[in-house]
């Protein structure tokens, strides 16, 4: 009897999904798509993509064209594949495309509904956004806040150097992002919490971190589930399940901190600069918004900065210094900028990033080559839209490519090649406005925290190349770097990078 329930199960399920795809089929011949290649039935366009989708997606559409249409399972897709397609949607239908495509993991504890990266466009996102843009990211609320990253980073350094003396015998190289790892998560723990969450000898501080860990790496898997929707209660892979159980407990950890702080200004006590009171002081404008964040709001939004902020700080990193340590010219001309800048014995300051041009050109070039997230966060047609002659229906997925249109051909000369000198000069940069050039996004959605990001990211490699010398590990001198890549939550090295730093001794070039 078992055998014959699971079954008629697998035939219920196997026959709802073709209605499912033969429905999709007969809707969609209606429609004037986008071109694509042929697909499978049921699974669609799912073993196209391998797993680099986005290479996949960019030689599809050297065959295609700029714009592609797939169907992963029961998601109807499209992908912009060049600057030219970006510009027209980001400037002419922004609107139309201002929602996002959730995945399931992140219904954990309704976190889509309160993140300001995934909640609905309305109200209460752009309320979220103003919180951003107007008390936290800018440049006076950054400025007041220099000290705890100035903290963080000389902790950084203090990590590496012991590091380095503990393999220096073994001639083996030290795994540099995980230090920039540590020292982000840190940098984001006192920006929003006055303390560190990297923490050795603190129980809750280690809970925190492990947790966080989880919640990024079930958020980075592929889920089978987000692909057939009739799926998603079943869970197959569990990820969701999983992320359930490490995304709570971190909620509980920050509701902890929130809920000790309130204790704090109820008893009077001096209110401290960081992210938690601007939150916790904030009061809606009394119409569309509500009076105050709810404690459920302010845990959301701190555990968005975590997942935001140290994740493709580090991730970008790395990818700049494997970049420079494969153009060893390039290492040698940021090096020597920042010695006319920076006095020998003294340590780097962001005050400094400004007066380093080349510094700058290289992060940019970076970020042309290796974006943190070579989608972008997905969008999702809010309505059937006329897109470049194209009829889009609602609830469309929309992946844009920012990988792809970095290497576009007709934007950029030599395009695969890791030259920081075409920024010199350049007004090309990456606030949005450039549509050759958007590793953050463009349009209302692009990431809100781009000026807190470029300090960070500036201020950490501006350092590791002010104090250290950097070589290969000893076991890959000689070979070829690896330069492949690995998507999850954000685009890694695949061989995470292993190198050698070297204390620096500085000559006065004043």
């Amino acid at each position: 009897m078992e055998l014959v329930s699971s079954l008629v199960s697998v035939a219920i399920v196997l026959l709802t999904a073709l209605g499912i795809v033969l429905w999709a089929k007969v809707s969609n011949l209606k429609r004037k798509l986008p071109p694509g290649p042929p697909g499978w039935p049921v699974f669609g366009h799912m073993f196209n993509l391998g797993s680099d989708p986005h290479m996949a997606t960019a030689k599809l559409g050297e065959r295609y064209g700029p714009v592609i249409w797939l169907r992963l399972g029961s998601i109807n897709t499209m992908v912009i594949l060049s600057a030219k397609a970006a510009a027209e949607f980001f400037k002419n239908h922004d609107l139309s495309f201002a929602d996002r495509k959730i995945i399931g993991t992140m219904h954990s504890h309704d976190y889509h509904q309160s993140s300001l990266a995934l909640a609905p466009y309305g109200s209460f996102w752009r309320m979220l956004r103003r919180i951003c843009t107007v008390e936290m990211f800018v440049q006076k609320k950054i400025n007041e806040t220099e000290s705890f990253r100035r903290k963080c980073v000389d902790d950084m350094m203090l990590w590496i150097e012991e590091e380095a003396n503990n393999v220096m015998e073994e001639g083996g190289g030290i795994q540099v992002t995980r230090f920039i790892f540590l020292a982000s998560f840190n940098m984001v723990g006192n920006l929003m919490l006055s303390r560190d969450l990297v923490d050795p000898k603190s129980k809750t501080a280690s809970e925190f971190y492990t947790a966080m860990m989880g919640v990024m790496e079930w958020s980075g898997k592929p889920n089978i589930s987000d692909l057939f929707g009739f799926l998603k209660s079943f869970d197959l892979q569990g990820l969701k399940r999983k992320n359930d159980r490490d995304m709570g407990k971190a909620m509980e950890i920050v509701s902890a901190f929130v809920k000790e702080r309130m204790n704090e200004q109820k008893e009077g006590q001096e209110k401290r600069k960081d992210f938690l009171d601007v939150l916790l002081e904030f009061e809606g404008n009394g119409k569309d918004e509500p009076d105050k964040l709810s404690e459920h709001n302010i845990n959301v939004f701190i555990l968005e900065m975590f997942l935001a902020g140290s994740e493709t700080t580090s991730s970008t990193a790395e990818w700049v210094l494997t970049e420079l340590l494969h153009h060893p010219e390039e290492m040698t001309k940021v090096q020597a900028e920042i010695d006319k800048v920076v006095e020998a014995g003294k340590k780097f300051e962001e005050k400094d990033i400004d007066k380093l041009p080349y510094l700058q050109a290289v992060v940019k070039e970076g970020l042309r080559l290796h974006p943190p997230i070579p989608f972008l966060i997905p969008r999702r047609a809010t309505c059937d839209a006329n897109f470049m002659d194209y009829q889009i229906p609602t609830n469309t997925q929309v992946l844009v490519n920012a990988w792809a249109i970095g290497r576009d051909p007709d934007c950029w000369d030599d395009p695969t090649s890791f030259k920081p000198q075409r920024f010199i000069g350049s007004k090309v940069d990456y606030k949005g406005q450039n549509f050759e050039y958007i590793p953050f996004g463009a349009g209302r959605r692009m990431c809100v925290g781009i000026s807190l990001g470029h300090r960070m990211l500036h201020f950490m490699l501006g350092s590791l190349l002010h104090e250290f010398d950097w070589e290969l590990d000893g076991s890959i001198k000689g070979k070829p770097i690896d330069m492949r890549e690995r998507v999850g939550s954000t685009m890694r090295k695949f061989v995470p990078l292993k190198a050698v730093p070297r204390k620096r001794i500085v000559l006065n070039s004043h």
